[in-house]
């Protein structure tokens, strides 16, 4: 660790801003380090384009945090321009850096970067629609607007904890592949926000016990936050922390060129993941208002643009970068464009091209022999398990087909039952590996899965608890909205999980999980239903998958294939006593219950179909046709379901039928349970009767 950047230099650096830089009383620019000897143009300038974007971008759109990327442009333009391996003419070449902007509230730093150095987007008209509807350059960065945004932040600290993810399959990519084809690092710019949050002490002691020396964080210490300065809420040594959980760390002035420099070389030759302390001024550069909260998520106004243009000896109109400027940042662009060259022709006489560009690419192996082979085997041996059971048995089936699969449990191994033959451990030892311990760190699982997939060659499955998908909910909804094939094996789904009582029953969870838009949310009946559901799971290329699994038994209904699935909902049971005047719709272990309740119907002359609906969402795709046929509007419609019956009206209509729990649970054997809550057979079919009455 080298030696702590002095305040008191800071706090000149502030006073000498107000000031003529050459001693004159006219403003002048703020003191220069020269960069590279070839350099035509002073770092200084090169930055402080940067600042001139960001501010012009904040003020047009009279919304936005200009503090942010003002305070961390010299580091930026070090990092970009000497440090971070990339193309920007090949935004997508698979062993770039990955650049990670967690904090992405000051995302015209990234914006203005990717534009500077030649991005064919944004364009300078997408920064000047900053924040508009439909430009591309969104109040905080979206992986899908933009190539070169490698990640959707604003969440703070979810950035620095999908890097993580990134830098964990960079290694196990590596190992696979070898240095030939994967050999990068992942770069991040986290602020103090992002160090705050929970999920940083997830995420850094996971990238600290996984030894990721290839992942460097570049922390903007400005020590403010909205509310004021850093030490109205924190007085805690993060320093510290980081290296009590086995990072390197090290400072740096982060307004001198040189000393940034220093402390990036250090970062990226030390074997331990890197934390740098940029000690920077929020809002460098606007005279009035940089280094306080004000500056942090506020257009400066258009009198203190023009203080800041005369500080920064920044002459040219909004949105106007000279030629000059531009072309040396577009320079820095086309660094990387002959170590990409370089490794393309490796890639191209590599043994494991064909299968490198498949997982990169995101395709799964061709055939579905291994699942319809398996599903066949099922059928011709009915198994009576628990649906976490058949995850298992399904997972056994397909890890040995698709290596992409890193699975792993957050310290629930044996009750998710996420580990196969095929999955051993990951870590520092064997970065091949396929199965992560995350130990106690839903969150930071969660966010470290939506890393590995947007780093890409990854599917990434993970486990744990249903009730404590509210400790990672957001990065559930980040693995949606960046839409990314995420898989989450959520156990112990309902009241069946028996004597753990109401603090693990969960009760609202799916059905909050299936108003998360582009998250499908599968509830399987049995053994089958499962393995389909898995499939499925795996082809949904863009769209994350939670599978509800049981912790108890329950027997398989399914007695023919068809990927049945599919269609999200289905008809199980046919009608057969008498004309159909009762539709029961249900989900995972509740189906067993409305096959009894059909069978109590049916014994009584009332024709009754049984419908399992896996799948909500998909169900509600299919074309109206096959819905009214399998929901018709003639008929009493029910539902089953061991938690809210809130939604539900969806499917069955005002007029139907809900059966479910719409309190806590409580702790009792699992029969005990049931019929306390009035889910059986015996309790459901007299109700259904007296609807029919009435």
């Amino acid at each position: 660790m080298v030696a702590a950047v002095d305040d008191s230099c800071l706090a000149g650096q502030r006073n000498r801003a107000r000031r003529d830089s050459h001693g004159a009383g006219a403003r002048g620019k703020i003191p220069a380090h020269e960069g590279t000897p070839l350099m035509s143009i002073s770092e200084q300038t090169l930055a402080n384009a940067i600042r001139a974007l960001s501010m012009d971008a904040v003020q047009g759109a009279n919304s936005g945090h200009p503090g942010m990327p003002m305070g961390m442009a010299d580091v930026a333009t070090v990092l970009f321009r000497d440090y971070l391996k990339f193309d920007a003419a090949a935004p997508h070449w698979a062993d770039r850096d990955r650049f990670v902007l967690s904090a992405g509230h000051g995302s015209m730093l990234i914006y203005a970067l990717l534009h500077l150095t030649g991005y064919a987007r944004p364009t300078i008209e997408d920064i000047r629609n900053f924040r508009q509807l439909h430009s591309p350059c969104a109040g905080h960065p979206e992986n899908f607007e933009l190539p070169g945004v490698e990640c959707t932040t604003g969440p703070l600290g979810q950035g620095l904890a999908m890097a993580v993810g990134m830098a964990m399959a960079e290694r196990h990519l590596n190992a696979v592949f070898g240095d030939a084809l994967v050999d990068h690092k992942t770069w991040v710019v986290a602020g103090d926000g992002c160090l705050m949050e929970g999920i940083n002490h997830e995420a850094i002691g996971l990238a600290g016990h996984l030894k990721l020396g290839r992942l460097n964080v570049l922390w903007d210490d400005n020590r403010i936050t909205i509310d004021g300065d850093v030490s109205m809420s924190s007085s805690e040594d993060i320093k510290a922390r980081y290296a009590a959980t086995g990072w390197h760390v090290a400072e740096c002035d982060g307004h001198d060129f040189a000393d940034i420099r220093r402390a990036l070389t250090q970062a990226a030759a030390d074997p331990r993941p890197s934390l740098v302390a940029c000690r920077t001024i929020i809002g460098k550069g606007a005279p009035n208002k940089q280094g306080g909260h004000n500056v942090h998520g506020s257009p400066l106004g258009a009198e203190e643009i023009a203080a800041a243009r005369a500080e920064l000896g920044w002459d040219h109109a909004p949105f106007e970068i000279p030629a000059d400027v531009k072309g040396e940042w577009e320079a820095a662009g086309k660094r990387g464009a002959s170590a990409r060259a370089e490794w393309e022709a490796r890639l191209s006489t590599s043994a494991q091209k064909s299968e490198f560009e498949r997982r990169m690419a995101g395709q799964l192996p061709a055939g579905d022999e291994g699942m319809n082979a398996y599903i066949d085997g099922l059928l011709a041996n009915p198994q009576k398990v628990a649906t976490r059971k058949a995850s298992e048995m399904a997972l056994e089936a397909i890890t040995p087909l698709i290596p992409e699969m890193v699975g792993g449990s957050a310290d629930l191994t044996g009750s998710n039952n996420t580990k196969t033959k095929a999955t051993t451990p990951f870590g520092p030892s064997d970065y091949s590996g396929r199965y992560v311990y995350y130990g106690i760190r839903e969150f930071g699982m969660a966010a470290a899965m939506n890393g590995m997939a947007l780093h890409g060659g990854i599917i990434p499955y993970g486990g744990t608890f249903l009730v404590f998908s509210d400790y990672c909910r957001n990065a559930i909804r980040m693995s949606a909205l960046q839409r990314q094939r995420v898989v989450y094996v959520l156990t112990h789904d309902s009241i069946g999980l028996g004597e753990d009582g109401p603090t693990h029953q969960p009760i609202e969870h799916i059905m909050s999980m299936r108003m998360i838009p582009n998250l499908e949310v599968f509830r399987p009946c049995d053994v089958v239903e499962t393995a389909e559901c898995w499939a499925l799971a795996l082809k949904n290329e863009s769209t994350p998958s939670v599978l509800a699994l049981t912790r108890q038994n329950l027997p398989q209904l399914r007695t023919s294939g068809g990927m049945l699935s599919a269609k999200g909902g289905y008809r199980l049971r046919a009608a057969t006593a008498a004309a159909r005047k009762v539709v029961i719709v249900a989900t995972g272990s509740e189906v067993e219950i409305a096959v009894k309740t059909a069978e109590a119907l049916e014994a009584q002359g009332i024709g009754a179909d049984v419908i399992s609906m896996p799948s909500w969402s998909r169900f509600l795709a299919q074309p109206e046709e096959y819905r009214n046929d399998i929901l018709p509007h003639d008929v009493l419609r029910v539902s089953i379901e061991a938690g809210t019956t809130f939604g539900w009206e969806m499917i069955t209509g005002i007029a139907g039928l809900r059966f479910g729990i719409d309190t806590f649970g409580a702790s009792a054997p699992i029969e005990a349970l049931y019929d306390h809550f009035g889910l059986t057979a015996e309790k459901i079919a007299p109700q259904i009767v007296a609807a029919l009455d009435n």
